[in-house]
């Protein structure tokens, strides 16, 4: 007989099907550390697999940053052996530097291996308890509501492709439970316990002591917050996403601009600077821009790099290269 915490994670696994987040007979590449996280939804995904028809496959990426990474390796291609599930794996040329750069590694091997074999949904094991810790370390990055909203659902990363967490319901305690009552060979890695990484303090000592001192339930009322906030950005994104088209003449209309709240107006400049300078936009970029709304005509701003510039010509802002 499942036991409460067996029944537990299943019924919260369950409900976030229910929302379509994983559509029936779909290409699935499940993102496998052999920690207690992906060993938890590799399984739940297992046992629903039939009653979805789903293809599922077993992902892991080597950073070669630890001696026994290796070894983390073979434990994981032997349990997708064992499932008789494909199992792909990359592994770093060179030990990545950071968090940062590991981050994005990984994610590009994963999209590589989905692309190479034709999966259509990436999926991995972040936790409402993972969702706590990005909003507290993008809050004291000084991060806006994108950062706060932290960990969301579903997002795609390409027109073929998406990704998505079904576990933010979930809690790390629940799922070490759920993997040690099934018995699921967990692999610590020991990074997770160096404090150098920040959040690692975060999960050791940060928000312990918020639960100890301020709120017992700490978690959940931060995991409400960051699905409160994906709503809210959820709904400005779309909006701004009516404002401007791709036009092959790189330009907004500042008097419409000049209409909206500053709210949507940096989403908007966000959006359409991102587009046509295929960058990450920071906020010292769209401010440069939106302070072209009131300035005199035929007023430039400083550069945005690769010697881009945006230029007043009312109605009109446009981008424009190389000044003459």
């Amino acid at each position: 007989m499942a036991t409460s915490v067996l029944r537990l994670v299943r019924a919260k696994f369950n409900l976030a099907l229910k929302t379509g987040l994983l559509a029936q007979n779909s290409r699935i590449l499940i993102a496998v550390s052999g920690g207690q996280d992906s060993l938890c939804l590799a399984e739940l995904l297992r046992q629903a697999q039939s009653k979805w028809h789903w293809q599922l496959a077993i992902a892991h990426c080597d950073h070669n940053w630890r001696i026994d990474s290796a070894a983390c390796a073979i434990q994981v291609q032997e349990l997708a052996n064992s499932w008789q599930i494909p199992f792909h794996l990359r592994v770093a040329d060179l030990p990545l530097a950071n968090e940062a750069n590991a981050r994005t590694w990984r994610y590009q091997m994963l999209e590589q291996i989905a692309k190479e074999e034709k999966y259509e949904i990436i999926v991995t094991g972040h936790t409402r308890s993972d969702r706590v810790e990005t909003l507290l370390y993008n809050l004291m990055r000084g991060s806006g509501s994108d950062g706060l909203q932290s960990l969301g659902w579903q997002r795609n990363l390409n027109p073929n492709l998406s990704l998505v967490r079904p576990l933010l319901e979930v809690s790390r305690p629940e799922t070490l439970e759920f993997c040690t009552e099934l018995n699921l060979s967990i692999w610590q890695d020991s990074t997770n316990n160096d404090l150098k990484y920040r959040r690692n303090r975060i999960r050791a000592e940060l928000i312990p002591y918020m639960a100890e001192h301020f709120n017992p339930q700490v978690e959940i009322a931060l995991a409400q917050t960051a699905e409160l906030l994906h709503a809210d950005v959820t709904y400005l994104e779309a909006k701004a996403k009516e404002f401007w088209r791709s036009e092959s003449v790189p330009r907004l209309n500042r008097a419409e601009l000049n209409d909206q709240a500053i709210a949507l107006q940096r989403r908007i400049v966000r959006q359409f600077l991102h587009f046509h300078l295929e960058h990450q936009v920071d906020f010292a970029e769209i401010t440069k821009f939106i302070e072209l709304l009131n300035a005199p005509n035929r007023s430039v701003s400083p550069p945005f790099g690769q010697n881009i510039y945006a230029k007043v010509e009312h109605p009109w802002i446009y981008l424009v290269r190389d000044l003459a």
